[in-house]
Order: C-alpha cells, then sequence, then structure tokens
C-alpha cells in the first residue's frame, strides 16, 4: 500500500530526457468506461492517430505522471495523441483488473483514431503485450504498433538475485499483492512470454538494457514474435540497469528518436 500511496513522491526519474513536447499544455483528462469502472486518461495532444502508453510502477504506483516526459515527447514527435490511462493498481485490485482497463480504454479508441499503437514501460510494457494479446484473441481492434520497453513478461517465474534494479524481493511483493493467484500467473495476460501462440500480433518494438534482470523476457520474447512470424524491432542498449534511458540521456536522445520515428511510420500506415 505504502509503494501506491506514496509514487508521486518516490518516482523521480526521466526530467533529463524532456528533449521536445515541454511546449505542449498540461494534459486534459477524460474518464473512459471500461468492464471495471471509468478510468482517467491523461490525454497529449491533437491529430487523427493515437498511442496509448502504460506506465510503469511494478503494479503498485498508480501514478501516470512518471511518464508525462515521454508522453509529451511522443506527442510532439509522432503527431499521435497521446492518451497516458490511469488504470488501476495494487493493492485495491488484482490481475487481470489493470490489463482488462488498459484493453478497454484502447478498444475504445480504436473507434474514434485512424490508427492507434500501444506500448509502456516496465509492468506498462507486459501490458502492452497483454493488450496485444487480448485484442487478437478477441478481434476487438487491430493494434498498428506495440511498443514494449523494459518489459516484464513473466510473472510465473524467479528473477535472479543480484544487483539488478529488478530484485526477487519486488518480484515476491508483486506476486503477492498483484497476482496472489498462483496459478493465474502462467496465464497469457500475465506472462505474455508464456503465451503458447504468438502468431498474427501487430509489429513489435521491444527495448532491453544489458542489466537489467527482465533483459532475458525481452529477448525470448522478440526471438519467439520473429519465430511466430511477427515484425520485430529488438534495441538493447548495454551497460545500463532497469532505468535504461535515464542513465545515459545522450544515447536515450537517440533511442527515443528511433522509437518516434517507427511508431509514426505504423501509425501513418
Amino acid at each position: 500500500m505504502a509503494m501506491h500511496a506514496t509514487a508521486r513522491w518516490t518516482v523521480r526519474y526521466g526530467e533529463e530526457l524532456r528533449f521536445a513536447g515541454s511546449e505542449l499544455p498540461a494534459p486534459s483528462v477524460v474518464d473512459v468506461g471500461t468492464r471495471h469502472g471509468r478510468v482517467p486518461v491523461h490525454v497529449y495532444g491533437e491529430g487523427t492517430t493515437a498511442h496509448v502508453h502504460l506506465h510503469g510502477g511494478a503494479w503498485l504506483m498508480r501514478y501516470p505522471q512518471m511518464d508525462d516526459w515521454w508522453c509529451r515527447y511522443l506527442a510532439a514527435t509522432t503527431g499521435a495523441v497521446v492518451h497516458n490511462v490511469d488504470f488501476r493498481t495494487g493493492p485495491y485490485v488484482a490481475y487481470p483488473v489493470a490489463q482488462e482497463q488498459a484493453h478497454d480504454v484502447a478498444e475504445q479508441l480504436a473507434t474514434r483514431f485512424d490508427r492507434v499503437s500501444v506500448g509502456g514501460f516496465s509492468s506498462g510494457g507486459g501490458m502492452a503485450a497483454a493488450v496485444a494479446l487480448m485484442a487478437r484473441d478477441r478481434s476487438s481492434f487491430s493494434p498498428a504498433l506495440q511498443v514494449l520497453g523494459i518489459p516484464a513478461l513473466d510473472m510465473a517465474s524467479e528473477v535472479p538475485a543480484g544487483a539488478g534494479m529488478i530484485s526477487p524481493s519486488l518480484r515476491g511483493l508483486v506476486r503477492r499483492v498483484y497476482f496472489p493467484d498462483v496459478e493465474s500467473r502462467r496465464e497469457p495476460y500475465a506472462s505474455p512470454l508464456l503465451a503458447p501462440d504468438l502468431t498474427g500480433l501487430p509489429p513489435a518494438l521491444v527495448l532491453t538494457a544489458g542489466r537489467d534482470t527482465l533483459r532475458p523476457d525481452g529477448v525470448r520474447y522478440a526471438q519467439r514474435l520473429r519465430e511466430a512470424g511477427v515484425d520485430v524491432w529488438h534495441h538493447d542498449t548495454p551497460g545500463v540497469d532497469h532505468y535504461f534511458l535515464t542513465e545515459d540521456p545522450v544515447r536515450a536522445r537517440d533511442t527515443m528518436a528511433q522509437v518516434a520515428d517507427r511508431v509514426r511510420a505504423a501509425l501513418a500506415g
């Protein structure tokens, strides 16, 4: 509960990555109905295409503002209207509430915009992969692209002990609070890496970091997507941990520009 309540004071990253979009006004906030109630969505920019962003925070921090810098950057550089989803998190809800809220928001946006992409960082990256799987399985909409940044893709497995930011103790906390049902941790929307079939998914951008304990998830998912015939661009930043962009802002500028180019191209059709 403490992580959820104190997120706005404990999350401090990304300020040095405000390369574009600072001139945009404060995002408007709209409420979107989902099967689990109405969800606030922070909206950046104007246009005819949309990108749905899902923030990180291990399903324990409800604080979409942590990725304000990224949403501004994408809105300014891609021309898409960026929707930063304020999905509910633990301890107040458990899996699959956040995943289904994210899907339902993206599905509704797909009826209002020409094309929609979906992405996220860390737990949000895992959720973006889950949304793409849900959209395929339910034939609800067709994302133009999935952007999976340092994604958490396997909640059924342990993470290795070591100096990485994503530690076994954090993984244990997340599983106890947001994935309390042991069997459900193996479901595809909880652990996309364990999904038996990845065919028919949208093109993917997979971003991994050399010292991140979640790196094997991303590497293997990129491999499995390719084996399933999905177009994949895998970008690995060597020598950095989970907050891979903030550790080297100079290199991050190039990485972010490459992602924006690919999002813009995908949304252009």
